[in-house]
């Protein structure tokens, strides 16, 4: 088990899971009343950390500069909701210890990591919640000082990326049909009579005189012929462009405020003309 003095350096680290996981970061410290042990981390957890968790840190450990906890982060979020007061009491530990899988009743067999009724916090800020420190008690724990301090909740926006939406290729074929005109030719068979002249006399009379004969010519014709290959036309590719949109996000703070009970005995302030 971590002692006090190495827990208390762990304000503000970030935890993380068995895995390595972020959970969260760490807002309070909380010690067993009676033996003053370090028992539980009061975590920051949800996406601005506006949930609070406590997680057992008996068996936590130092990773580089993160606090590393032997529970999935899953669980941790899982946990019962308690409110974040000065002291736990005993049903909401036992409560707590349940949903962790520890035994509450193992501290009579010498668990030093078992907290007894009424757990307190021994390192947290004024800020990590409404169940802080009551008036009067602004300096316990933390040496005796005449002065209260006030803190106040600040909003911190950031963003994370997740997942929008898949948008992928698919290639299909369709069937359109097609026209084209192309021109074609045939022979057609004319007919041309001439005379007989002294010109074309011999070879008029170069055969017998009275015959029966034939001749015969052979018509061509173009017919179209259709032909088909694959061409290439276009290279086409999935591409992604950022796009920035300003968005408004609105929550609650809480801020604490001072205030003077004077009684009978005026009192003076500094800031006042």
């Amino acid at each position: 088990m971590p002692d006090i003095d190495t827990v208390r350096g762990w304000q503000g680290r970030t935890m993380v899971d068995g895995d390595g996981d972020r959970i969260g970061s760490i807002e309070g410290i909380y010690a067993d009343d009676q033996s003053g042990e370090p028992e539980w981390a009061l975590v920051k957890t949800g996406l601005f950390g506006t949930k609070s968790t406590f997680v057992p840190i008996a068996q936590a450990s130092q990773r580089n500069n993160d606090v590393q906890v032997p529970y999935d982060k899953q669980l941790v979020k899982d946990a019962p909701r308690v409110e974040a007061d000065q002291h736990l009491s005993e049903a909401e530990e036992q409560q707590l210890w349940r949903h962790y899988g520890l035994d509450y009743g193992a501290a009579e067999a010498g668990r030093t990591a078992q907290p007894q009724p009424g757990t307190e916090v021994v390192d947290r800020p004024a800020d990590a919640g409404s169940g802080g420190r009551q008036a009067g008690d602004d300096t316990a724990g933390r040496g005796v000082d005449q002065a209260m301090t006030r803190s106040e909740e600040e909003l911190r926006v950031g963003t994370e990326t997740r997942e929008r939406g898949r948008v992928r290729l698919r290639k299909y074929v369709t069937t359109e049909e097609v026209t084209q005109t192309v021109p074609v030719r045939r022979e057609e068979v004319r007919l041309e009579r001439e005379p007989v002249t002294d010109a074309n006399l011999d070879a008029a009379t170069s055969g017998p005189e009275l015959t029966e004969s034939e001749h015969e010519v052979v018509l061509h014709e173009e017919r179209p012929v259709v032909d088909k290959e694959v061409v290439p036309r276009e290279r086409v590719r999935l591409d992604t462009d950022t796009v920035t949109e300003e968005r408004q996000v609105g929550e609650q703070i809480r801020k604490e405020q001072i205030e003077v009970d004077e009684g009978d005995t005026d009192v003076r302030d500094d800031r006042r003309p």
